[in-house]
């Protein structure tokens, strides 16, 4: 691939008409996957013997998880792409990627103690990656906030990189905490190349399904959010003008 034709992306006229031609389309495949999925999984999928139907709480729960970790390891390489190349569309996606991955992470946070209860018998527990998780969710938050409290936008895009590359270390904890500590309650990865961890085909095939949608609605929301930011930049800019004319 051309990294310079990559780079022309990066000028946000040329961003916002590619988003425009782009974004029905993603959009439509976005919604097709998470009807097909959702009911797929819901309707169309047996009780587990163990769990019951408390289990299909996977299709919105993994999902949903995986778009929480993934929005910020998104987040964290637009920071660095800003910090390193000084691209404002970059800072501009992280920014909108924010307010997307706090929903995730509420979703999955929900979603994860409705499923608990009635396995763990809690609603929740300082599990480590439940806590990563936790903490996972309040740097969210402090990113949006810092984003709102400073003026200049470049000061601004300057610091909550910086606290996406901090963050960035609880983010990779929610998803290998496992891997790190035996103890707690929660359990492995639901899908992984080990057959014997990986859930049933029954429930892994609409799961596949649910998790393409949410990514795809994720890639959809952040287009057109970072596209509303461009045009919000544009404007203030337009009307400082006229002040100053």
């Amino acid at each position: 691939m051309n990294l310079n034709a990559l780079w022309e992306y990066a000028n946000p006229v040329k961003f916002s008409r590619t988003v425009s031609l782009v974004l029905p389309w993603v959009s439509v495949l976005a919604l097709v996957s998470l009807v097909v999925g959702l009911v797929w999984g819901f309707f169309f999928t047996p009780d587990d013997y163990r769990q019951g139907s408390t289990v299909k709480i996977i299709f919105l729960h993994v999902p949903s998880a995986m778009m929480a970790i993934s929005a910020w390891f998104m987040m964290l390489v637009t920071s660095l792409i800003w910090l390193i190349r000084r691209h404002h569309v970059s800072a501009l996606a992280a920014k909108a990627a924010a307010p997307i991955g706090i929903v995730m992470t509420l979703i999955a946070l929900a979603t994860g103690a409705i499923w608990g209860q009635p396995m763990w018998g809690t609603w929740w527990a300082w599990d480590p990656r439940l806590t990563s998780f936790l903490i996972l969710f309040l740097f969210y938050l402090g990113y949006v906030a810092l984003w709102e409290a400073i003026e200049n936008p470049d000061t601004a895009a300057d610091l909550t990189a910086v606290l996406c590359i901090v963050g960035s270390v609880f983010a990779f904890l929610s998803r290998y905490a496992v891997n790190f500590w035996n103890q707690g309650l929660h359990q492995g990865a639901s899908l992984s190349l080990d057959k014997e961890e990986n859930v049933a085909d029954v429930f892994s095939t609409p799961l596949y399904v649910c998790i393409a949608g949410f990514v795809l609605l994720f890639v959809a929301l952040v287009f057109l959010r970072t596209r509303t930011e461009i045009h919000k930049r544009r404007t203030k800019a337009l009307l400082a003008r006229e002040r100053l004319g």
